[in-house]
C-alpha cells in the first residue's frame, strides 16, 4: 500500500516537472530550464520550511490562529535576529513565495522582485555562522537574463509560469510525505538533463545505483558514521545517499565536500537544504581540492566517496610545492599532469579515518599503466591500502560507454592481500544504458563481504603476488573470464562435414543428370 501511494506521489511530481519543461521548451535549454526550476523549487521550499517553524513555535506557545505569512513585515521584523539565529536566515511575510507568486500576475517589476528577495534571504545570513551556506546561493538564477525572453514583459511572463508551475508541484507537508519530494525533484530534474550536463553545465553526475554501491561499501559492519566527505562533490548526490541509507541523525558530525565548478558548488548547497540538512550539518567548499584543499581542520573522514572527474589535467610537479604536500609526498611521485585520478586517491587516502572506508570511482587506465602511476600504485599496495578493485560493467554513466572501476581503500586492514571483484556482467538493460538493480548491487556487497574465491567473479590475491605482476590493477589480470563461446565436439563436428560433403556430392550427381538431360532435348 506504502509502496502504490510513494509511486503515485512520485509520478505526480514527475509529471508537473514534465509538463512544465514541456511548456517552458523552446525558450529555455534543457540545463538552463534546470537551474530556474531548482531556483524557484529551492526558494518555495525555504519559504514553507521558515513558516512552517515559526508557525510551531508559536502554537506551541498558545497562539493557535497564527500565520506568519499574513502577518506585516514591520511586526515580523522584530523577530529577526532570533529566527537568524535559529533558522540560519530570514524571509519577511510579503517576501515568502506564496505571496510573491500570487501577486505575481499583476506585477510589471516580477524580475526585479525577485532579484531582491533573492539578494534579500542571502543578505539575511550575513554575519552569522550560516552565511557560507547561503552566500551566492541564488547566483545561477537570473532573472534578467535574455534566455527567459527578449523583453521585460516576456520575461515576467515565463517567470510566472515558472512560479506556478513550482507552486503547483504537489510536495505536500514534509511530515506527511512518504517520499522525499523536494529531493526527488532535484534528483528528476538532474536525470532529464544528465544526458548533456557535461557538456553545458559542468555536472558529473553519477547515477543513484552507483551512488548506493559506493555508500553501502564504505558503511558495511556500520550503522553511524562521524562525517562524509567527497572531494569532487558535484552536485552532493553522493553525499546524500548517506543521509538516505543511514539517515541523517546517523552522520554525526555531518557533511563535507568541495567542488571547482561554481554553478555546481552551488547545486550541491540547494541540494541540502533541499534534502533538509540544516546548514550547521554540511560544509561544501568551492575550489581546487587538489591544489587547495578547504577542509583541513575537519578531517580525517570515516566514509569517503567520490567519483572524481577522469584525467583531468592538473598542476603536478609544475608546482614544487605539491611534491611536499603531505597528502602526495608518501609515494614519492606525483600523478601525472596529464592524469590526475591518482592525486585524488592520495589526497583520499591522506584524509581517511583509521577506522574509515572510501569507495572511489576510478577510469580504468590508472590501474595498469606505467611510470608515475605504477610507483603510486606500489605505495598503495607495499603499504596495503588497497581493500578491493571492483569492475563495473560498461555504460553506466551518462555521455560515456567506458567500463570503469571502484577502488576501495583501508588503513587497517587485518591481511596483506588485495580482492578483485569482476561485476562487468552485473547489470541490466535499459534503453541504451546499463544500470545496476538491487540484486547486481547485492551480489557485489556479498563479494565483498566474503572475500572469497568464487570463479569468474572474485579472487583475494596477495599483495606479493600483485608486486611481482608490476602492480597491475587490473581486475582481468586476476579473475579469469567466463567463456561463453559454444563449445565444439570435434568428432561429431567431423561427422557433420562428412555428411555435408556426402550431401553435396549427391546434390552434384543430381545437377549434373539434370543438366545432361537439358543437353539432349536441347539437340533434338
Amino acid at each position: 500500500m506504502i509502496d502504490n501511494k510513494k509511486e503515485q506521489e512520485r509520478d505526480e511530481l514527475h509529471r508537473t516537472i514534465w509538463n512544465m519543461a514541456n511548456d517552458l521548451r523552446g525558450s529555455v535549454d534543457g540545463w538552463d530550464f534546470k537551474q530556474y526550476v531548482l531556483g524557484m523549487l529551492f526558494y518555495r521550499y525555504i519559504s514553507e520550511n521558515f513558516v512552517k517553524f515559526v508557525n510551531a513555535g508559536e502554537v506551541e506557545a498558545g497562539n493557535t490562529d497564527f500565520n506568519y505569512a499574513t502577518l506585516f513585515d514591520e511586526d515580523a521584523e522584530q523577530a529577526r535576529e532570533d529566527l537568524v539565529q535559529s533558522k540560519g536566515y530570514f524571509i519577511l511575510p510579503s517576501e515568502l513565495f506564496c505571496n510573491v507568486r500570487e501577486n505575481a500576475p499583476n506585477n510589471e517589476n516580477l524580475n526585479e522582485t525577485l532579484e531582491i528577495v533573492f539578494r534579500n534571504i542571502e543578505a539575511s545570513a550575513q554575519g552569522h555562522d550560516s552565511e557560507d551556506s547561503f552566500k551566492g546561493l541564488f547566483d545561477d538564477i537570473d532573472v534578467n537574463s535574455n534566455k527567459l525572453g527578449g523583453t521585460v514583459t516576456k520575461r515576467n511572463e515565463k517567470l510566472v509560469k515558472l512560479l506556478n508551475g513550482v507552486a503547483d508541484m504537489k510536495l505536500g507537508d514534509y511530515q506527511d510525505n512518504i517520499i522525499d519530494a523536494f529531493g526527488d525533484a532535484y534528483e528528476y530534474l538532474m536525470g532529464m538533463y544528465a544526458s548533456n550536463a557535461g557538456k553545458s553545465g559542468g555536472e558529473y553526475y553519477t547515477p543513484q545505483e552507483v551512488s548506493e554501491l559506493l555508500t553501502k561499501i564504505t558503511i558495511v559492519g556500520k550503522n553511524e558514521v562521524n562525517k562524509v566527505y567527497d572531494p569532487a562533490c558535484g552536485s552532493g548526490s553522493l553525499l546524500l545517499k548517506f543521509a538516505k541509507i543511514l539517515g541523517r541523525q546517523n552522520v554525526r558530525q555531518g557533511f563535507y565536500g568541495q567542488e571547482i565548478n561554481i554553478t555546481t558548488y552551488n547545486l550541491c548547497r540547494i541540494n541540502m537544504f533541499l534534502h533538509d540538512i540544516g546548514y550547521e550539518k554540511f560544509n561544501i567548499g568551492h575550489g581546487d581540492t587538489l591544489t587547495e584543499p578547504l577542509h583541513w581542520d575537519d578531517e580525517p573522514f570515516e566514509a569517503i566517496v567520490s567519483n572524481p572527474p577522469y584525467s583531468i589535467k592538473w598542476e603536478g610537479d609544475d608546482n614544487p610545492i605539491l611534491i611536499n604536500d603531505e597528502r602526495f609526498s608518501p609515494a614519492g611521485v606525483l600523478a601525472p599532469k596529464s592524469k590526475a585520478d591518482l592525486a585524488f586517491i592520495m589526497h583520499s587516502l591522506s584524509w581517511l579515518a583509521t577506522n574509515g572506508t572510501a569507495a572511489i570511482v576510478c577510469f580504468p587506465g590508472v590501474m595498469y599503466r606505467g611510470g608515475a602511476e605504477q610507483k603510486i600504485r606500489r605505495y598503495l599496495i607495499d603499504n596495503n591500502y588497497v581493500d578491493c578493485i571492483i569492475q563495473l560493467p560498461d555504460n553506466l554513466f551518462f555521455g560515456t560507454s567506458i567500463a570503469t572501476c571502484v577502488m576501495v581503500l583501508k588503513k587497517s586492514k587485518t591481511e596483506n592481500s588485495t580482492l578483485f571483484i569482476d561485476a562487468s556482467k552485473e547489470c541490466v538493460k535499459v534503453t541504451n544504458n546499463n544500470k545496476l538493480s538491487a540484486d547486481n548491487i547485492q551480489n557485489i556487497l556479498n563479494a565483498y563481504e566474503e572475500r572469497a574465491d568464487k570463479e569468474y567473479f572474485s579472487q583475494l590475491v596477495s599483495n606479493d603476488r600483485i608486486a611481482e605482476n608490476d602492480y597491475n590493477l587490473s581486475v582481468s589480470s586476476y579473475v579469469e573470464q567466463e567463456d561463453t563461446r559454444e563449445k565444439i565436439d570435434i568428432k561429431v563436428l567431423n561427422a557433420e562435414i562428412e555428411q555435408i560433403v556426402a550431401r553435396e556430392q549427391v546434390l552434384r550427381e543430381e545437377i549434373a543428370k539434370i543438366i545432361a538431360e537439358i543437353e539432349v532435348d536441347s539437340h533434338e
